[in-house]
């Protein structure tokens, strides 16, 4: 299939999926489900649905109540130092709430999003694959979409400045310890953490975004590219839900299957430049695989503070993998309102990523 029919495949796939919003469990996403089933169907892959359960309390709540809990006792324990010079106590109250809220955070985002006991919800995974093999490299792009008061840029701003608070914190404790004014520092960290902690407060889940970029755009070029990926290649199509709701769908998947190699797409806008992200060790093949099916240059970064994509989830369980993304900084100013729709792009790059999947997962199956 030549490039030229991809790029009418990843745009026509992008209008069909982003026509309104999808929110995990809810009819847009079953028929965007369902709209890839056929597509997949009619380019010769075996198709499955895999149902699993889970809990929607992390993906709505856990970053405000953990982000709260976290801005709280920096606030709590600056405004001590400040008001009684008592580091002894706000160190300990630091030490204390921070632990706690790693803790809280960690195991809400690994293990809570499938096994916490409330608000449980069923969700369905799409997997594709093609001939007897079992695959060895995954396609992977999330269909749910959500909205939040916030944008995501707005959203990690908020977290760096907590993070910012935290280290004004220690080095306010340290400093006082040493017997040199720390005033400022304390101030510092107050003020960051109040004005972090309003973001991160705001980020509840809604439903007015249509993700047209977060993540239409992603499955669109994900579809392309199974239809350009050679047929006796072992690469499967995996298009989870509740990505939105904790990465659900991931961990669910993670859960149930071996660790392979996995290219998640994740935002592909018009403008912008080719991003490749990962989480925890670089996995040094899957990106030179990326980067060599591109002909334009990609950064290669660290997954940002804040940001979680289903790589997130695989990468924890122990997968290769990469989220491919293309965008700049206004993108994230659109992700998670109502802007990420088609009024504000036209798909002109779908094509390009999907090209760059197909090309890369034939590179890593071989």
């Amino acid at each position: 299939m030549t490039n030229a029919v991809a790029e009418r495949l990843g745009v026509r796939h992008l209008v069909e999926l982003a026509r309104r919003p999808r929110p995990a469990g809810g009819a847009a996403e079953t028929d965007a489900r369902a709209y890839a089933r056929r597509t997949l169907e009619q380019l010769g892959y075996t198709v499955r649905e895999e149902e699993f359960e889970y809990s929607a309390f992390p993906g709505r709540y856990a970053t405000p109540v953990g982000g709260g809990f976290f801005a709280l006792t920096i606030i709590a324990a600056s405004s001590l130092a400040l008001s009684s010079g008592g580091v002894g106590a706000a160190g300990a109250m630091l030490i204390i709430g921070v632990v706690a809220a790693v803790t809280y955070a960690q195991w809400m985002m690994r293990y809570g999003v499938l096994d916490f006991p409330f608000l449980r919800m069923r969700g369905i995974n799409l997997a594709a694959v093609r001939g007897a093999a079992e695959p060895n490299v995954w396609l992977v792009a999330h269909l749910d979409s959500k909205s939040q008061p916030v944008p995501s840029a707005a959203r990690v701003g908020g977290i760096a400045l907590l993070v910012l608070a935290l280290l004004l914190a220690v080095a306010g404790a340290f400093v006082t310890l040493a017997g040199v004014p720390s005033r400022m520092l304390w101030i510092g960290a107050l003020a960051a953490a109040i004005v972090g902690a309003l973001p991160v407060l705001a980020s509840v889940v809604g439903s007015r975004s249509d993700g047209a970029v977060d993540n239409a755009s992603g499955a669109a070029a994900v579809l392309a590219a199974a239809a350009l990926v050679g047929r006796g290649v072992p690469c499967g199509v995996l298009l989870p839900s509740a990505e939105e709701l904790g990465l659900a769908g991931g961990r669910a998947w993670a859960r149930a299957h071996a660790a392979t190699v996995a290219l998640n797409c994740d935002g592909v806008d018009d403008e912008g430049e080719l991003v490749i992200m990962y989480n925890g060790r670089i996995p040094t093949d899957v990106v030179s695989a990326v980067r060599a099916a591109s002909s334009r240059p990609a950064r290669v970064r660290r997954m940002p503070l804040g940001l979680l994509t289903d790589s997130t989830a695989l990468a924890d369980a122990g997968w290769r993998t990469v989220t491919v993304s293309h965008g700049s900084l206004g993108t994230l100013r659109r992700v998670h309102t109502s802007r990420d729709s088609l009024d504000n792009m036209r798909g002109t790059s779908v094509d390009d990523v999907s090209v760059i999947l197909a090309r890369a997962a034939e590179a890593l199956a071989s």
